[in-house]
């Protein structure tokens, strides 16, 4: 199986930039789990600043979507953060890969919330709908390879792992808040034959969960097949 890219490549880049914090955080003896219950707040606010944004902005106003993917992206840096200062620190512990764990999917399931509702009061409901997939899926994904471990087989193949939903979300929700603030917040494009819009400014951000809504599930299918094959060696 060949090793995923972004864990690859990716995370050895991040690691180099925060090794300096982690050191610092072994020196003030903060504890994983305190990093992870941070990640945990600070994805809430994401979900906040949708919801407000659901409920007070304008439909032509993105720049909640922006915010909101600045914040899920600096709250994935403490997903990142809680592993290496438990391994670095020598604080790794079976109950702090349990908590991580569980509080992983509680971000996760709280910021599709925020999208979800943001979309519902925006009245994008196609893409709301779409959203909720996404969520299905990630669950599923994670989940699959929980179950999978404990019965004794591997199931860590596919594409979209965590981080890769967070960065896709992330970056397209501030892709979408620049686009907008520069590019115009109200860009349309139509053709008669389609009942909605084959591009307007949020097709920058509801796109890429369309993607996603695929992607998981495929993902969650294929670790499910890759698992029944690791069990029945």
């Amino acid at each position: 199986m060949s090793e995923n890219l972004l864990k690859k490549y990716g995370q050895p880049l991040v690691y180099k930039v925060i090794n300096p914090l982690i050191e610092l955080l072994v020196r003030w003896k903060v504890k994983p789990n305190t990093i992870t219950t941070i990640g945990l707040v600070v994805n809430t606010f994401a979900t906040v600043i949708f919801i407000y944004g659901g409920k007070y902005g304008e439909r032509s106003d993105h720049s909640y979507i922006g915010w909101a993917g600045v914040v899920i992206l600096f709250a994935g840096l403490f997903d990142m953060i809680d592993g290496r200062l438990a391994r670095v620190g020598h604080m790794d512990s079976t109950f702090g890969a349990l908590y991580d764990s569980v509080l992983d999917r509680y971000s996760e399931m709280i910021m599709f919330l925020g999208i979800c509702w943001y979309l519902v009061a925006q009245s994008y409901f196609l893409s709301s709908l779409f959203a909720f997939i996404a969520l299905i899926g990630s669950v599923m994904v994670s989940y699959i390879r929980a179950r999978a471990e404990s019965l004794g087989a591997r199931a860590d193949v596919g594409i979209m792992q965590r981080p890769e939903r967070i960065i896709i979300i992330g970056v397209s929700a501030v892709a979408c808040g620049i686009y907008s603030a520069l590019g115009g917040s109200e860009v349309r494009v139509t053709v008669d034959w389609l009942p909605i819009p084959l591009f307007e400014t949020i097709t920058i951000f509801t796109l890429p969960l369309m993607v996603l809504a695929v992607l998981t599930n495929i993902t969650a299918i294929t670790r499910l097949l890759h698992s029944k094959k690791e069990l029945e060696k």
